[in-house]
């Protein structure tokens, strides 16, 4: 029982989840589990909602930007590659959906 309570706080604690959404560039958008330990993101994170957290606007620049500063400092970090999940870009965003 102890193992079943320690899995899911060890997998927050030390895995984050940073969510792709499709556009032009990345048509199918995709989602990277990596290892969070040592960066300042939320468990579950994308461009979109990092920039909301930080009160910037979103445009397709802003949005360009953000992720490509988000993908450097997460890309030595990569655990697994998986599909776009809608849900948790919502839950990144607060519920926000942005036009793609």
């Amino acid at each position: 029982l102890l193992i079943l309570i320690l899995i899911p706080i060890l997998f927050y604690s030390l895995f984050g989840i940073y969510v792709i959404q499709p556009i032009g560039a990345v048509p199918k958008g995709g989602s990277i589990v990596y290892l969070r330990v040592g960066i300042n993101l939320p468990f579950i994170s994308s461009a979109d909602g990092w920039l909301l957290d930080n009160n910037q606007s979103i445009s397709l620049m802003t949005r360009a930007v953000a992720m490509g500063k988000i993908v450097e400092l997460i890309a030595d970090k990569k655990i697994i590659s998986l599909p776009y999940s809608k849900k948790l870009y919502l839950y990144s965003t607060d519920g926000k959906e942005f036009s793609k």
